[in-house]
């Protein structure tokens, strides 16, 4: 197992216990440049009643709470689905210089399913690799929505 490998396994635990407490599927965390998990996110949109509550902002907001810092510089981030418009937003803003994802997403996914906005001139460089466990994460989020739809 490789480094991307062993963060996206990380976020992909996040994803099924996101999964387990009822919530879409999605994981995340933010990695600093010595490898240390200095943020960890899950959806919690239902627990929360908030379309805020994805899993890439509650793992920025609690790594930038772990370096008392909004920048996070030299970190990267992984996380098991692509991310939407708004995820895409906080990363730029937050100024992570890699991003990690699992599965596309075909319905809201902004780093090339739908669009793809590291494309734009936004004055920050995010290098974007997707596909990391990318079965395994597909496969984490369709059985979720197969027990959905049978309910």
């Amino acid at each position: 197992m490789n480094d991307q490998e062993y963060y996206m396994s990380i976020a992909l635990q996040l994803a099924r216990e996101a999964g387990a407490d009822g919530e879409a599927p999605v994981g995340c965390v933010v990695v600093d440049s010595y490898g240390a998990v200095i943020g960890r996110g899950r959806n919690r949109r239902e627990k929360k009643h908030s379309a805020l509550a994805h899993a890439e902002l509650e793992a920025i907001e609690d790594a930038c709470n772990t370096l008392g810092d909004w920048r996070l510089s030299d970190c990267s981030l992984y996380v098991t689905l692509e991310p939407c418009p708004m995820c895409t937003g906080a990363v730029i803003m937050s100024r992570i210089d890699k991003l990690f994802y699992g599965a596309r997403d075909e319905v809201t996914g902004s780093c090339g399913s739908v669009i793809n906005l590291f494309m734009e001139k936004f004055g920050q460089s995010t290098q974007v690799v997707g596909g990391i466990l990318a079965d395994d994460c597909g496969e984490l989020l369709t059985e979720f929505f197969k027990k959905l739809r049978n309910q």
